[in-house]
């Protein structure tokens, strides 16, 4: 058996980044009074603003960042895994990255992922986003190895290309984490649905901590915090959009044993994509 306790903190971050720090630290705290061994935060814990010239004028870079030095701190001080779900880091003066943040029990940093996938689209009722025109794209999946657990690490709109995860999976991802801040219209729609889906195919346990409720710079997201197993169900959830910690204890094995059940893993196979057209006779 290889266990762990793990949590996943609930937040509605907003355009104060000092406010979200002090409430990404009482969360952790809470997490770790429960027994919690690794913890996870939702996407943009540091600041949640859509105006780029206002973000511009909060972000800093990683070594002048409130967050992670915080981050850095507590888990050192809490002696326990603590991630970062991601947050706004400037990298020049143009763009941004989208960058998650895995920190140690030794409050080492292990890993640092940018968001690989930009959220651009127009919703069915006005909303459109272009995450593009600020963020910086990320180019390299990352699994990290934890003394308990391989962990792959991702954010929000990642969710939706399952090539990601199959290719953390193969490289023995046995945890997918997935912070996101999901709006209101696509989480209603997809949320559930796209986390178990992930779990099931690759037989791995899925952690996914979130925004939700109103925040201050106008957006609606919508909350329902995740840990699925690898068969599917729903182990915690937070039935709700207002800032909360749930705790799961997972067990790693429990992926060795779904793989083994459905081996989709092993059992994949190249193929091409060939085409057929109405009225052409077939060779």
């Amino acid at each position: 058996m290889s266990t762990i306790r793990v949590a996943a903190l609930q937040m509605r971050s907003g355009t104060d980044i000092q406010r979200n720090v002090a409430d990404f630290e009482a969360l952790v705290r809470e997490a770790a009074g429960m027994g919690a061994a690794y913890v996870q935060s939702p996407e943009m814990t540091g600041i949640l603003v859509r105006s780029r010239e206002a973000l511009f004028e909060r972000v800093r870079p990683a070594e002048e960042d409130p967050l992670v030095g915080m981050a850095a701190a507590l888990a050192r001080e809490l002696s326990l895994f603590l991630h970062v779900g991601s947050t706004a880091i400037r990298l020049g003066d143009d763009k941004v990255a989208n960058r998650a943040f895995l920190f140690g029990p030794d409050g080492a940093r292990i890993a640092t992922y940018d968001k690989i996938h930009m959220f651009d689209v127009d919703l069915d009722n006005g909303e459109s986003w272009r995450e593009s025109a600020t963020y910086a794209p990320g180019s390299e999946s990352i699994v990290a190895t934890l003394p308990d657990m391989r962990l792959g690490l991702s954010v929000c709109y990642d969710l939706r290309f399952p090539q990601l995860f199959r290719a953390q999976a193969l490289a023995g991802a046995e945890v997918l984490t997935v912070p996101a801040a999901f709006t209101r219209q696509t989480g209603a729609a997809h949320w559930h649905v796209l986390t178990r889906a992930r779990a099931i195919e690759n037989g791995a346990w899925l952690i996914a901590a979130a925004q939700g409720g109103r925040h201050a710079d106008g957006r609606e997201t919508y909350g329902h915090s995740l840990v699925v197993d690898p068969w599917g169900r729903i182990v915690a959830e937070a039935e709700h959009d207002d800032p909360a910690v749930i705790v799961a204890d997972i067990d790693t094995a429990a992926a060795g044993a779904a793989r083994a059940k459905v081996p989709n893993l092993q059992n994949a196979r190249e193929f091409a994509v060939a085409e057929a057209v109405y009225g052409r006779r077939a060779s």
